[in-house]
């Protein structure tokens, strides 16, 4: 099969999607690479390292959509290049197209088979090619909601590890998954108070056992998560809903209980976002202060940690791309209910269900079209 890898070209994304040692192993099971120019240099891959590889390195990106029949990618095709997909043609990336019509529709016209990485599901419920993003998102949470706690930066000036003789500050931490966990240790190695919420009961026993003593579990309720906010000094957004939107749990009305220059993080803010009040933001301009509350809804957070996240991500997106160039999109799904899964629009069709609720458009099985 003929791949092509694009170079990113949404706002601050600076993630590829795939490594030259991936590019080894796709070669080695026959397959042509085109790369463009320029792709990994972000994430810390020079050209000459993919041409090592093996990758036919192209200056046109419109050359890459004329001949590739499956195009690897980090995130959806942005406007500029929904007239360059062809009818057929696999793309493979996160699409996140519960909140985004406009892809969506484009991706329908086109008849492209639209794989969404965060859609591809094994039986236990596990989405494993978001695990990587999530694994880095958590941290970075905590990481970004630290400095944004800064007086300096907008926020009230609390060190969320304290000192001695002072208090540490406050996390909450809506969800329990991988995000949340991820989180969780961060926070709770900074010394910070950290709550988690989460609605499901054995998930929270797991972490009752593996996480550290200032680390508190509570079952998640409007209510629980009324009582946290004002000691808040940290809240994170963390709650997941494979391939469709996530439901609002922290309503503008509450933001008058919280502490003047909290900041809130919003990780879900790519499926529409957890908290009423957020937008989203950008790397280049990450927050907004509503109501005396710092917001930062960044939808692509690893996009800022690019040599991290890219070896992550092919980690583990590498051996499903594998099995759909080595068999074709149709016979791996059928004979990988992961893949089948990851299947968001496939001929001109929404074969994805959380998708088709959240647009108001036409749900269509995958198994119909296999």
């Amino acid at each position: 099969m003929i791949v092509g890898v694009l170079k990113e070209i949404k706002r601050d994304e600076n993630r590829v999607a795939i490594t030259p040692a991936g590019v080894e192993i796709m070669r080695r099971h026959g397959h042509d690479l085109l790369l463009e120019k320029g792709a990994g240099v972000a994430s810390g891959f020079v050209d000459a390292e993919y041409a090592q590889a093996g990758a036919e390195l192209i200056d046109a990106p419109r050359e890459i959509f004329n001949q590739a029949q499956m195009l690897l990618r980090v995130k959806e095709p942005q406007p500029s290049e929904f007239d360059l997909l062809r009818e057929g043609q696999i793309y493979f990336a996160y699409l996140h197209l519960a909140t985004s019509a406009p892809v969506t529709r484009a991706l329908m016209k086109s008849g492209a088979i639209a794989i969404a990485y965060e859609t591809v599901q094994t039986a236990d419920g596990m989405l494993p090619l978001l695990i990587p993003s999530s694994e880095v998102s958590g941290p970075m949470a905590v990481q970004e909601g630290a400095k944004y706690l800064e007086m300096a930066q907008g926020g009230h000036g609390v060190l969320l590890g304290g000192v001695p003789g002072a208090d540490p500050g406050t996390v909450l931490i809506i969800g329990g998954g991988v995000v949340g966990l991820s989180a969780a240790k961060m926070a709770c190695g900074l010394g910070a108070h950290v709550h988690v919420l989460d609605t499901d009961l054995d998930r929270l026993r797991y972490l009752s056992d593996v996480m550290p003593e200032n680390c508190f579990t509570s079952m998640a309720s409007p209510a629980g998560i009324r009582d946290l906010l004002p000691k808040a000094d940290l809240v994170i957004g963390a709650v997941l809903e494979p391939g469709g939107l996530v439901p609002i749990l922290v309503t503008r009305d509450m933001l008058p209980r919280m502490k003047k220059g909290a900041v809130m993080v919003d990780v879900a803010i790519d499926q529409g976002g957890c908290f009423e009040t957020s937008q989203e933001t950008t790397h280049s301009s990450p927050i907004r202060v509503v109501d005396g509350i710092v917001h930062y809804a960044v939808s692509n957070m690893p996009g800022a940690l690019p040599r991290t996240s890219s070896a992550a991500l092919t980690n583990a997106t590498l051996p499903y791309a594998l099995q759909i160039a080595d068999k074709g999109w149709q016979r791996a799904m059928q004979e990988n209910p992961e893949i089948k899964h990851g299947a968001n629009v496939v001929n001109g069709q929404v074969t994805y269900r959380g998708v088709a609720k959240a647009l108001d458009i036409d749900y269509s099985p995958i198994d119909a079209l296999l």
